[in-house]
């Protein structure tokens, strides 16, 4: 009976021009087009290596970079 537990790889590409853009607008206004065809509009609170924090009225939404099409600057509207 073999008592070793399987291994567990987290894998992620990590894009460092996404990852580095993203780093410099940190605290602006960005509107976030995902792959599912949904968008998040708010302020860039951080960006990791995989994921970033979009605020949006006082909540914070943790979205993957990998599910990111676009990134644009937003209107102060």
């Amino acid at each position: 009976m073999n008592d070793q537990q399987p291994s567990v790889e987290f894998v992620s590409s990590f894009d460092p021009y996404v990852y580095q853009t993203l780093a410099s607008v940190v605290g602006g206004r960005i509107v976030v087009q995902l792959s599912n065809n949904s968008v998040v509009k708010g302020v860039l609170k951080e960006v990791m290596p995989d994921h970033v924090v979009v605020e949006t009225n006082g909540t914070p939404f943790y979205v993957r970079i990998q599910q990111i099409i676009w990134v644009s600057p937003a209107s102060h509207k």
